[in-house]
């Protein structure tokens, strides 16, 4: 039997909050539901934000250092930053060459002395406020290492108009609707929340489970030593 050769099945904001509304056993067309629906979708896409890194969001910057200056704003789209290296070139090069940067925390970079010293970086602290801020340990000099380059995680984009598709990866769009549906179920249906949420939690774990990274994983100990020794 032939097959349809394509793997380009999406969903449309209003066809997420159809199917949503259905598995709540409630028909609607009440233009207030239904901006309830996007509104909650919102809500919800917020609330992964707390479920850990989405591959599909993870993005990869590249920010010029300037001599003597210590932070560095990211995109107002940015929830964190993963990782960062500082780079000879804005581009990868044969020439180009890379040291990775440790990430501390507030406390480390605090007790950190000396902060406009000039030289190589080796640290970066981030200032998570609304919009994040990397902050440099040394004050780069930007004479070898001109760039900064940093993973980031991205917000998941808002729904926006109803003829629209959603900012998410295919893999991710059952638990979206059954997460949608579970939210909604709060008013529309509340005999149905308790099954819902189990159907939510259970769809967005597998697809949780699945977005990684297929790599070796390798554990060491971490060794702490006393006073005295």
């Amino acid at each position: 039997m032939a097959t349809s050769g394509t793997t380009a099945f999406d969903l449309n904001i209003d066809d997420i909050i159809e199917e949503s509304f259905n598995r709540c056993g409630v028909r609607t067309n009440s233009g207030n539901d239904l901006k309830r629906a996007r509104r909650n979708l919102n809500i919800l896409f917020s609330e992964w934000g707390n479920r850990g890194v989405h591959l599909w969001k993870v993005e990869l910057q590249t920010q010029a250092l300037t001599a003597g200056t210590i932070s560095y704003t990211v995109p107002t789209n940015v929830s964190d930053v993963l990782e960062a290296y500082i780079s000879t070139t804005s581009g990868i090069t044969t020439s180009t060459n890379d040291i990775s940067l440790t990430k501390i925390d507030r406390s480390a970079y605090s007790a950190l002395p000396n902060k406009g010293t000039q030289g190589q970086p080796s640290q970066y602290f981030v200032d998570r406020q609304t919009t994040p801020v990397i902050n440099l340990y040394i004050a780069p000099d930007a004479s070898t290492y001109t760039h900064l380059k940093y993973y980031t995680i991205n917000r998941i984009e808002d729904a926006g108009a109803f003829t629209n598709t959603a900012d998410i990866a295919y893999r991710f769009i059952p638990c979206m609707v059954s997460g949608l549906a579970y939210y909604l179920s709060f008013l529309s249906n509340p005999n149905s929340t308790q099954a819902l949420r189990l159907a939510y939690e259970d769809e967005l774990q597998r697809a949780l489970n699945e977005d990684g990274q297929r790599t070796s994983v390798y554990i060491s100990p971490q060794t702490f030593y006393g006073d005295g020794v």
